[in-house]
């Protein structure tokens, strides 16, 4: 697989668009990110999954899957190698990535807004002006 692969995978999900995240393609639905290319010239793909899912991909497949490095890996932000993953693996992947977020975005949406409190901006101190004549 390549990243026109992934493109082509990635945006025949329901409801996927492609855009762009810090100059990298990225593919959302309803407006959020679950998968990029953001790692491509490295033959990876990305995908926004759950940890626990990341470690079953890993688990199944470590040929193919790996943690993105730091803070992103551990909240299960998972490489895919694209050139090691079948069109079958990569199709799957990227729908697993895609459910997560529709499922995210429909709980977000059913989520009661809180209401936000408006601060009142004082202006700032003035000097007192001297009194002293010149």
């Amino acid at each position: 697989m390549n990243a026109s692969d992934f493109r082509r995978i990635a945006l025949s999900l329901e409801g996927a668009e492609e855009g762009s995240h810090m100059g990298a393609a990225d593919f959302r639905v309803g407006g959020r990110i679950f998968a990029t290319l953001a790692h491509v010239k490295q033959g990876y793909g990305n995908l926004m999954l759950t940890p626990e899912q990341q470690a079953a991909f890993i688990a199944d497949a470590p040929e193919i899957f790996l943690p993105v490095h730091g803070g992103w890996g551990k909240g299960g932000a998972t490489h895919i190698r694209l050139a090691a993953a079948s069109e079958d693996t990569l199709a799957g992947a990227l729908h697993t990535a895609w459910k997560v977020r529709v499922e995210k975005n429909e709980k977000s949406a059913k989520k009661p807004r809180t209401e936000t409190k408006t601060l009142a901006i004082r202006p700032a101190p003035q000097k007192p002006r001297s009194t002293k004549s010149r």
